[in-house]
């Protein structure tokens, strides 16, 4: 480790300090439905689609009819994202003539995957996506699910901070809003930022250029995976030239940040340098996964009239991600000791430079552990190295953040959402403490509430148990892995839960455009999507009908630092307590092999 890393880290961690009240006024004045400074240009806009689609924006919403808004709007979404993606052949800006995807399973799991703000990928984009789907199809979904994400923090808000009132607001009009002031706007300006920096923006086909000396490379699928032939070796194939991808890169590129989706223009994702080519694009991109979540943090104190409040919660998210890029940082920069250079008395075994395996050399290795940590707090999804090559307890931190149930600053409106049902678990642990009925923000916590908290509790380690349990066991599951023992462990686990935090981050090495893993990886996103909605709405319904306790001296204050103390002790115990068993048989089998001598 080194003192520059940890000035980059640390300027990181001031700009997403420095952005957190603007942009929190900003989102609170959006949803309150105050003047803001874009009202003259998207006013008349907003209006214009109110008319057009017949939302009364007027109109309040209990929280099921909110539910069922939400519901109704996903699924059309998904279905036209499934036909988009089958006829892509037939449909324009296709200048490489790219066949609709197949099979239907992994045009299924696609789909889902987009609809639920994971943009999980088991394709490479370049070589099975056309122009039209990655705009029209995989951008808007970028857009939509991430303003949907936004509503539903901003629903739960409501919740808490309204007193006695049966609704939580308009669905459509929280979309419309979320849209429009939150992402598009942003969007723009980012996207032309990164066109300077030259991300790729265009409709041309791809270049072909023919090689000075012919390669031989292996043979892969459209998923970017290795053909093997019959003797199980890797087939390879003689190219004559290179074809160089392009596309419009920079517009998908921003949204995919700026609304922690992930899901890359190409293979290699954000280490592609048509989509990361300078050290200040990789800065805006990083900066753009936690902008949002952080000022949503703010949103919450001011809309529930305590500041303070979400600054603790802001808090709590800081330290729980210095903690995991710390780990990360220093189990990257002291490498794998196998490959020791030298040996200090008190570190042990050093790996010169760092372990640079599955990094981009223009990042480095501070880079790359920050890039790794943000993404996987925020339930972006984006790389820029693969996971699969880190250490394994490098390897193991982006795996925890997402156990956490991506509360980490989180995934747009997601990570808020997330974070306060651990709120209610907090405050009604903390009654139990005390001997007094738990109470938040003046709303009494009760037993529904309670009960609904922790059906979000379970469902979310129950899907992916199940699914890995089941995947470790049969050969369907375990020939997709390319490493034995606990890495391929590791793979299989990565894989349900990226999926079920919707983060959509590969752990790499897994071959998962299998029907087993296309199925069930696409079950997982949904089950981890909207069966966590449905209870948090209903707990932010039941919020809002209920009466405001003024404070007394036996209330447990939510602004305190015991309570971020008190908060991030309970993520930790309630993730510890689900995944530590399976962390136990992969990464942490895997690091003490390592030291013993076994590699992977």
């Amino acid at each position: 480790m080194t003192a520059n890393g940890w000035f980059q880290i640390a300027v990181f961690l001031v700009l997403i300090l420095a952005v957190t009240k603007p942009m929190g006024v900003f989102m609170a004045r959006v949803f309150s439905r105050e003047r803001t400074f874009l009202d003259p240009a998207l006013r008349p806009l907003e209006r214009l689609l109110y008319r057009v689609t017949g939302v009364n924006e007027q109109h309040e919403m209990r929280w099921t009819e909110y539910a069922i808004s939400m519901l109704l709007f996903s699924v059309v979404s998904m279905v036209a994202l499934y036909f988009i993606e089958r006829l892509q052949f037939y449909l324009p800006w296709n200048p490489q003539r790219l066949a609709g995807v197949n099979p239907p399973a992994l045009a299924f799991n696609t789909a889902a995957s987009f609809t639920t703000n994971t943009n999980w990928q088991n394709y490479a984009g370049e070589n099975a996506m056309s122009y039209f789907t990655q705009m029209a199809g995989l951008a808007y979904h970028n857009f939509v699910s991430a303003a949907v994400g936004i509503a539903l923090a901003i629903a739960f808000i409501r919740g808490i901070a309204r007193r006695e009132m049966d609704s939580i607001g308009n669905f459509w009009v929280d979309l419309v809003r979320a849209s429009l002031w939150v992402l598009l706007p942003f969007c723009v300006v980012g996207s032309l930022a990164l066109v300077s920096q030259g991300v790729v923006q265009n409709l041309k086909p791809y270049d072909r250029v023919k090689l000075v000396e012919p390669q031989h490379v292996p043979k892969v699928d459209a998923a970017g995976n290795p053909v093997a032939g019959p003797d199980g070796k890797p087939q390879m194939d003689t190219v004559f030239e290179q074809v160089i991808a392009q596309g419009p890169v920079a517009s998908q590129e921003i949204i995919k940040e700026w609304g922690t989706n992930g899901g890359g223009f190409f293979n290699a994702n954000s280490a592609h340098p048509f989509e990361n080519p300078t050290p200040l694009s990789n800065l805006i991109e990083m900066f753009s996964i936690f902008a949002v979540s952080a000022g949503l943090t703010y949103t919450l104190g001011r809309m529930t009239g305590s500041p303070r409040h979400g600054w603790a919660v802001w808090s709590a998210m800081a330290i729980l991600f210095l903690a995991g890029v710390t780990v990360t940082y220093w189990a990257e920069a002291r490498g794998n000791p196998l490959l020791a250079g030298s040996v200090d008395q008190h570190a042990g075994a050093m790996q010169p430079g760092g372990n640079m395996e599955g990094k981009e050399t223009r990042f480095g290795v501070a880079n790359s552990a920050l890039f790794a940590t943000v993404t996987t707090d925020a339930s972006c999804g984006a790389i820029t190295g693969w996971h699969d090559s880190f250490t394994p307890l490098g390897g193991m931190v982006p795996l925890v953040n997402m156990m956490l149930s991506e509360v980490i600053f989180g995934g747009v409106g997601a990570g808020l959402y997330g974070m306060l049902i651990y709120i209610v678990l907090a405050v009604f642990i903390a009654g139990l403490m005390v001997g007094r009925t738990p109470e938040y923000l003046g709303k009494k916590i009760e037993a529904y509430d309670v009960k609904m908290a922790m059906l979000v509790a379970l469902v979310f380690p129950l899907v992916i148990l199940i699914f890995t349990a089941i995947s470790s066991v049969k050969p369907f599951g375990t020939a997709g892995i390319t490493n034995p023992g606990p890495h391929g462990m590791s793979q299989m686990l990565y894989a349900f839960v990226s999926q079920a935090a919707n983060n959509g981050s590969a752990f790499g090495g897994l071959n998962a455009n299998t029907a087993w893993y296309n199925i069930t990886g696409a079950l997982t996103m949904l089950i981890g999507r909207f069966w966590m909605i449905i209870p948090m709405l209903g707990i932010s319904g039941n919020l809002a009908r209920k009466k405001h306790v003024p404070p007394s001296p036996g209330t447990f204050p939510v602004t305190t630092p015991l309570f971020t103390a008190l908060l991030i002790g309970v993520i930790l115990i309630v993730g510890a307590l689900t995944f530590f068993p399976a962390l136990s048989l992969g990464p942490i089998l895997e690091h003490l092999l390592m030291n013993a001598g076994k590699t992977f």
